[in-house]
């Protein structure tokens, strides 16, 4: 048996759980790992996030601003920081993928996902925690240089220049004034339909469940909204994209619609340049190459931001570095 699994059994242990009750669940394209636990009727969730790699105490953190503001996270049944082990409340198997896979009508859970979103935005400033990092200008360009840093090289077979990382890192800074015309919250960041479950029974918002919050920051309202309506994972058919818009912005007719649009745009750049690199990054560096397929989703939706005129220099920027022979 690993150090990790002797860690683990006797967490379960002291917490009144036998360890033959650990089933492996999932991972994810963290080095997080989950099992659930059955026994005698009861269940539960392990979350494993082994450091240094990982850090439990942001998801504790947010998970319990979030309950108390009346949003679903799973309730921390255990907690061991140090070892980085979690003992949660089981949300089942409903994740919003899987019913929408299933049949379940598109227009209902994208809708109850805007109504929860948008609560959490109803609230202004509370919404965000004491002492949560601000998505400020250098966090968000280390992610869009992912895809200089690993994208590029994978498929050109060489690095970038530095005068060029340079320039592309030049205009991304001149972008993102225009993605903070929007006021700030808690932004989840990776909010979207793998990452909620319905919870059946639960009042309102209250049945929508929030699983990956733990990378959080106070950031412009628009950036969970277009995660969750630009999946890099699925595609959403055009019409259900508008109506899931207008529904967010009928909730707060003060928005300016332009800045709104061109917020979003901004973000939408910067998250798919930042999901690209990611994806190749887990296959070079983490042996993980299965997200490579929706690499050409991604880049269908950075072209749709690009074509915007206000991203018209780091369209041309692209075009040269990464044309299109290069971008499948």
């Amino acid at each position: 048996m690993s150090d990790r699994a002797t860690l683990m059994d006797a967490f379960l242990t002291r917490h009144g759980w036998p360890p033959q009750a650990r089933r492996p669940l999932a991972g994810d394209a963290s080095f997080r790992h989950y099992h659930r636990l059955a026994d005698n009727g009861r269940r539960a969730v392990l979350m494993d996030a082994p450091p240094p790699q990982e850090d439990v105490r942001p998801f504790v953190l947010i998970a319990r601003h979030l309950a108390a503001l009346g949003l679903s996270t799973p309730a921390l049944l255990a907690v061991d920081e140090t070892a980085g082990l979690l003992l949660l409340e089981d949300f089942g198997d409903d994740t919003f993928t899987r019913l929408l896979d299933a049949g379940t009508a598109a227009d209902d859970l994208y809708a109850l996902a805007i109504d929860c979103v948008a609560a959490l935005h109803r609230l202004g400033a509370a919404a965000i925690p004491a002492g949560l990092p601000a998505y400020d200008d250098q966090r968000l360009l280390t992610e869009a240089l992912l895809l200089t840093d690993w994208y590029l090289p994978k498929v050109t077979g060489g690095r970038l220049a530095d005068t060029a990382r340079e320039d592309y890192a030049a205009l991304w800074r001149e972008l993102f004034p225009l993605a903070r015309a929007m006021p700030d919250t808690l932004v989840l960041r990776d909010f979207h339909v793998d990452n909620l479950m319905r919870l059946p029974g639960r009042p309102g918002v209250a049945a929508c469940g929030l699983l990956d919050f733990q990378d959080a920051v106070a950031g412009p309202l628009t950036y969970d909204l277009m995660s969750l309506l630009e999946d890099a994972r699925r595609d959403l058919d055009p019409a259900l994209v508008s109506a899931m818009r207008r529904r967010y912005l009928d909730a707060f007719p003060a928005l300016d619609r332009e800045a709104f649009d061109l917020s979003w745009t901004v973000l939408a750049a910067q998250r798919h340049a930042k999901v690209i690199g990611i994806f190749t990054r887990l296959e070079q560096r983490d042996g993980k190459p299965v997200y490579l397929r929706h690499i050409p989703r991604v880049w269908h939706l950075l072209e749709a931001a690009l074509a915007h005129p206000r991203l018209g220099r780091l369209k041309a920027w692209l075009d040269r570095h990464l044309p299109a022979e290069l971008r499948r």
